[in-house]
Formats: structure tokens, C-alpha cells, sequence
């Protein structure tokens, strides 16, 4: 007599989960999992804010004013940050699984969280620069 298979509850993986020790290859893995989630809900949202295109010039308008607020623009900051992450880990896991990148993916996995950091750096300095510079400029 064959067994169903029951899954284990979910509590009982997330306890197994949590106990298990995490090297820097478990959280890339994680985290290429994490930025997938959050750039497949940014779709939506992004598909969701694009819909005021059939309400109108003007509500169209409207939306792009509220983008550009400084919350909006910390948000597409932190967005940069999912978005080159995913992408410098998603090379690091080609370059492991076919270029036998496997016996150095600990140096590849240092690249990519180096690079992502200068990037993540060099967007804000892009990003904030310019305004920064105009409200100093207004206080003198």
C-alpha cells in the first residue's frame, strides 16, 4: 500500500529552516528569491499606475508629481537596489552552473555584493546629487 505524502506544516519548516546555519551562498539564494518576489509585485504596481494613461493627459500628469516627491524617489532608489541585485546574482548563478564557476563562486559572490554596493552608491549620488545641490542653493 503506497503512502500519501503529507507536507510538513508550515511552522515546522519555517523552525527547521531558521536553525539551519545560512553561509554567504544561502543568503544570495535567499535574497535572489526575495528580489524576485518584490520585482514580480512591482510589475503589478507598475502596470496598475500606468492605467491612468486611459484616464487622461492631466490624471497622467497628476501621478508623475507624486512619483517625483522625494518618498517616491527613495522607493525607486531602493527599487535599483532589487532590480541590480537580481541581475549581478542572476550572472554569478550562470557563471556557477556553466562556466564551472562553482569552485570560485565564494570570490564571484564577493564581486556581486561590491559591485551592487557601488552600484547601489552610485545610483544615490545620480539620484540625490542634483537635488540636494538646488535646496542648498535655495537656503543660501
Amino acid at each position: 500500500m503506497k503512502m500519501a505524502y503529507l507536507p510538513k506544516p508550515p511552522e515546522r519548516w519555517f523552525r527547521t529552516n531558521l536553525k539551519y546555519y545560512k553561509h554567504g551562498g544561502s543568503w544570495a539564494w535567499i535574497l535572489h528569491r526575495v528580489t524576485g518576489l518584490g520585482l514580480t509585485a512591482y510589475i503589478y504596481v507598475h502596470i496598475y499606475a500606468l492605467t491612468t494613461l486611459t484616464q487622461g493627459e492631466r490624471a497622467f500628469d497628476d501621478e508623475m508629481k507624486l512619483f517625483m516627491t522625494p518618498v517616491f524617489k527613495i522607493l525607486e532608489w531602493l527599487l535599483f537596489s532589487l532590480v541590480i541585485f537580481h541581475a549581478l546574482n542572476g550572472v554569478r548563478i550562470v557563471l556557477v552552473d556553466w562556466a564551472n564557476g562553482a569552485r570560485y563562486h565564494k570570490k564571484i559572490l564577493a564581486v556581486v555584493y561590491g559591485l551592487g554596493i557601488a552600484l547601489f552608491i552610485g545610483m544615490g549620488f545620480l539620484m540625490f546629487m542634483a537635488p540636494l545641490k538646488n535646496m542648498i542653493a535655495s537656503i543660501k
